[in-house]
C-alpha cells in the first residue's frame, strides 16, 4: 500500500511528463484545436453521477451507472469506487452498478470510533435500503469480499448472488501470509511522524489498522449464507490458498474460481478474465453440481460421442 500523498505526486509527475512527451512528437499543425482539454469525469469523483446519503451519523458517498439488474461494487482497504474502474466499464454496459465509498475512505465522512467490518456492512445494507433496489448481486474485493460475504450471512434478503474475491475470515498467519503482515507494518512504521498528524494520515493509520485487528468471523458463520456464491482467489495472492478453500467449503451454494499466475491485484492486471468469470457467474442459473452423477453424466456422453 503506497501512502495516498505519494500516491498522487507519483500519478502527477507520470501524467506530466507523458503530456510533454505526447507534445514533443506531436507537432502543432493545428493551433486552433489546442485548446482547454475536455473534462472527462472520473468514477469516484463524478459530480453527474455522485449522490450521498446518512447512516449511523456518517455521509457516505456512492455513484451508480447504467441500467439493468443491480450490482454493488465493494471497495478493499483504504481503496474507493475509483479502484473499480474497470469493472465499472465493463458491468455498467448490462447492469445497474452501485458503488460506494466506505467509511474513512475515499468522499465518504469519517467515523468517530473504531472501524469495523460489520459496520461497514450495514453501511451497505443502509445504501440498499436507501436506494429500495431489492435483492442485489454483490461483487467484493479484498475487503470488500469481507463485506460482501457478511452481507449473505447478516442481510440474506438483501443479496441475491456474491462474488467474493480474495477475502478472509480472520488477521491470522493462517488466512493471510506472514510477509504480507511484515510489508505492511513496515510501511506504517516508515510515516514520518508529521504525517501522522494529518487528517490524510490519520485516517490512512485507522484503516490499515484494520488488516491486524479484524475480522473475526467464524468459518460456520459461513453456513448462513444461502446466495450463490463464486469465492475468487489468484495462486500468488495475499490470502492462503488453504484459507480460500475453508471458505468455499464452509458456503453450500458456492463455487471456487483460482485465478493463474495471478496476485491479489488481478481485478486491476488481468480485468478481461476477472470481469467475464464474473459476469458468466452472476449471468447463469447457479446448478449445484454432483462429483459423481455430474461426472458420469458427462463421461457417458462422451463415450457414447465417439461411437
Amino acid at each position: 500500500m503506497i501512502s495516498k500523498a505519494v500516491s498522487v505526486v507519483l500519478g502527477t509527475l507520470l501524467l506530466q511528463c507523458g503530456m510533454f512527451a505526447q507534445t514533443q512528437s506531436q507537432p502543432n499543425t493545428h493551433p486552433a484545436a489546442q485548446t482547454e482539454p475536455k473534462h472527462v469525469a472520473k468514477y469516484g469523483s463524478n459530480p453527474a453521477a455522485g449522490k450521498s446519503f446518512t447512516h449511523d451519523g456518517i455521509k457516505l458517498y456512492y455513484e451508480i451507472y447504467g441500467t439493468g439488474e443491480p450490482l454493488l461494487l465493494v471497495h478493499g482497504n483504504g481503496g474507493s469506487i475509483a479502484d473499480f474502474k474497470a469493472q465499472i466499464d465493463y458491468f455498467r454496459k448490462r447492469y445497474k452498478v452501485i458503488a460506494m465509498d466506505s467509511r474513512d475512505q475515499g468522499r465518504s465522512g469519517d467515523s468517530p470510533d473504531k472501524i469495523t467490518y460489520e459496520k461497514m456492512t450495514d453501511d451497505l445494507a443502509a445504501l440498499l435500503d436507501h436506494l429500495n433496489t431489492g435483492p442485489v448481486n454483490v461483487l467484493g474485493w479484498s475487503d470488500g469480499g469481507i463485506e460482501a460475504l457478511l452481507l449473505g450471512i447478516r442481510h440474506p434478503m438483501q443479496v441475491r448472488k456474491i462474488a467474493a474475491m480474495a477475502a478472509n475470515l480472520d488477521p491470522s498467519e493462517q488466512a493471510v501470509s506472514p510477509e504480507v503482515f511484515a510489508a505492511f507494518k513496515s510501511m506504517l512504521d516508515s510515516m514520518p511522524p508529521e504525517a501522522r498528524e494529518t487528517p490524510e494520515g490519520k485516517r490512512e493509520l485507522k484503516v490499515s489498522q484494520m488488516l491486524f485487528d479484524e475480522p473475526h468471523i467464524d468459518a460456520s458463520a459461513l453456513e448462513a449464507i444461502t446466495a450463490p456464491t463464486l469465492v475468487l482467489a489468484s495462486d500468488h495472492d495475499l490470502i492462503r490458498d488453504e484459507h480460500t478453500l475453508e471458505i468455499y467449503h464452509h458456503i453450500r451454494n458456492s463455487q471456487l474460481c483460482i485465478f493463474p499466475n495471478a496476485t491479489h491485484m488481478i481485478p486491476y492486471d488481468d480485468p478481461a478474465l476477472f470481469d467475464a468469470t464474473v459476469e458468466r457467474f452472476f449471468r447463469e442459473p447457479f446448478v449445484e453440481k454432483d462429483r459423481l452423477k455430474d461426472f458420469f453424466k458427462s463421461y457417458d456422453a462422451m463415450k457414447a460421442s465417439q461411437r
